[in-house]
């Protein structure tokens, strides 16, 4: 027999149906009937974060980190358009997220009542679908609707738009064991036949190029991914969002292709015959200039669950629509045939590719200059990583620290490397690390950023410090704004217009007003030693300012509209 609720009541039976155990928000007038039933519930625990922006970051991490969709809820007007931001960054990066907004009463919309927006209208271009509920009747189908559409097909966020008046009226609940949508039904197998062509191409490619991205890791095939590349001994890319989707430990990856990439993985997308594109989009990041990528022809197999990323910038010969991780135990399955069969991977051909391919690894092009008198950006990585023995969570912000982030933190495993690709949003760091602190409770968690962009959500260690959530925070600080000064550097005749950070405040006084440990490190010889100690400090977060050489460029890079084998390998080809 079905039991008669609130709004507000279904809302939150709705989340605890899902299994969520953890909402991050921030009440307001149009969801205080919302909060009201939080308030009398167990099942999860809510976040209360110090922005809106700071809730969807959080709920996105905390799905990256997880496999498990993330939550938020924000009030009407002011609290969604905070919250378009972390909609938007969520969006381009294709993760699985449900998020609660408040309206004004039903019989208000259309009258420009107090803290009314056009919520649906507004976030209809970052998310995957929206709905607005009408009848209170509704409520439970469309909180499963948003589940079920979050985390199936191409993953995504979806909001939901409950008006004041529809968390007040009852009706009977019951939540829907199953959910039936006539016009959304996401394909999982790939094709067999188109498989078995696939099969066939990789077993004739005499320079093949295996390039995944983040779908690879959405769909969580890292297992598959990896069996895949060390069965073939083909060369392995992982893009910005793919990285720990093959591990980076193995001689086969050949590191991150794209803008700044390495040399050996852009030149060897350039001059592959036979390229296997897994869960990535041929972004304009990754592969630059379309037409220079068409000039050296060569077959392209590409998987994707999203039939509208296939053929959209790069035209493919073998599209497979379908989830990652089927289409890859189908592929390992036909490989299997394959070689019962007599068929093998060109043996002579691969050898000599490889030789190529340490050819260019021989360029070292991620070497950089040491310093004793100043802390070089990189080292803090490579040590950070030595110090965490590869096995943290990193998260990071948007600009040069992420890109340092991505070179020298060499990912094992999937899921570990939390950032903004698509979108990149500055201020993401810090709130993606309570998120993925609350996913993970108990695992090492750092935040890499910088003296900007750590400002721009700086507020949520009031939020770390309520939640005793403990990351610890490696600011790269170099007194610039240092992705915008390295381009001005190099296409705008070094004019730094805006781009220094000409009044910064004390970090330590102001994150110990928060109630954490600040630490100020300047000299190279102190960077092992400070970061030893902020580690093995478990129960508190540690900010650790480290001050760095304000000329450091990121290196390699193909400038915007070049191709993806003209790459800038350091100051000395400006």
């Amino acid at each position: 027999m079905s039991i008669e609720l609130t709004g507000a009541d279904i809302v939150v039976r709705c989340l605890a149906e899902e299994g969520v155990e953890h909402v991050f928000g921030y009440p307001g007038g149009a969801v205080l009937y919302i909060y009201d039933a939080i308030f009398n519930q167990n099942k999860f625990q809510h976040i209360l974060v110090r922005h809106e922006q700071a809730a969807i970051h959080a709920a996105d991490a905390y799905s990256r980190s997880s496999q498990k969709v993330g939550v938020a809820i924000v009030t009407s007007g002011p609290g969604v358009t905070n919250a378009v931001t972390g909609l938007a960054t969520a969006y381009m990066d294709s993760i699985p997220m449900v998020v609660i907004s408040g309206q004004v009463p039903s019989h208000a919309i259309g009258q420009d009542a107090f803290q009314e927006c056009d919520t649906v209208g507004i976030t209809r271009p970052c998310v995957k679908h929206n709905f607005l509920v009408k009848d209170v009747k509704d409520l439970a189908e469309t909180m499963k609707k948003a589940f079920y559409i979050a985390k199936t097909g191409r993953p995504g966020p979806v909001l939901v738009d409950i008006p004041k008046d529809i968390t007040v009226q009852k009706c009977a609940f019951e939540y829907p064991k199953e959910i039936e949508m006539r016009s959304y039904k996401p394909v999982d197998k790939g094709h067999a036949g188109q498989i078995r062509k696939a099969v066939q191409l990789l077993m004739s490619a005499e320079r093949p190029m295996i390039y995944t991205g983040g779908g690879a890791i959405l769909a969580d095939a890292a297992p598959e991914l990896n069996k895949l590349v060390d069965r073939l001994g083909f060369p392995c890319t992982n893009t910005l969002m793919g990285l720990g989707g093959y591990k980076a430990s193995s001689d086969k990856f050949v590191g991150m292709p794209g803008m700044h990439g390495t040399y050996e993985a852009n030149m060897a997308m350039q001059h592959s015959d036979v390229l296997i594109a897994i869960g990535a989009r041929f972004d304009d990041r990754v592969i630059g200039n379309p037409k220079h990528f068409a000039t050296h022809p060569r077959k392209i197999i590409h998987i994707d669950i999203d039939p509208s990323s296939i053929s959209k910038r790069v035209k493919v010969d073998i599209p497979i629509v379908g989830n990652v991780k089927d289409v890859l135990q189908e592929l390992l399955a036909q490989l299997d045939a394959a070689e019962a069969a007599g068929s093998r991977p060109n043996a002579t051909a691969l050898t000599q590719w490889w030789k190529q391919i340490n050819e260019w690894r021989g360029r070292e092009c991620l070497k950089y200059p040491t310093s004793k008198e100043v802390i070089k950006p990189q080292s803090v990585v490579e040590k950070l990583w030595e110090v965490t023995k590869g096995d943290a969570f990193i998260t990071s912000d948007v600009g040069q620290h992420q890109m340092w982030a991505a070179q020298y933190y060499r990912f094992d495993k999937p899921r570990r490397w939390i950032n903004s690709g698509g979108l990149g949003t500055m201020g993401v760091g810090l709130p993606y690390a309570m998120g993925v602190q609350m996913a993970n409770p108990g695992a090492t968690v750092a935040c890499i950023t910088g003296e900007a962009s750590i400002q721009m959500c700086i507020q949520e260690l009031g939020t770390c410090k309520q939640y005793h959530l403990t990351p610890k925070i490696i600011l790269l600080n170099n007194r610039f704004l240092g992705m915008v000064r390295q381009w001005q550097q190099i296409d705008y005749g070094s004019r730094y217009s805006e781009s220094y950070m000409d009044s910064l405040p004390d970090f330590n006084k102001l994150v110990e007003s928060y109630g954490h440990v600040g630490m100020k490190i300047e000299k190279p010889n102190d960077v092992e030693g400070a970061l030893k100690e902020a580690f093995s400090m478990k129960d508190r977060l540690v900010f650790m300012n480290f001050i760095t050489d304000q000329t450091e460029n990121v290196w390699p890079m193909v400038k915007a509209g070049k191709g993806l084998t003209e790459m800038l390998l350091g100051s000395e080809d400006l």
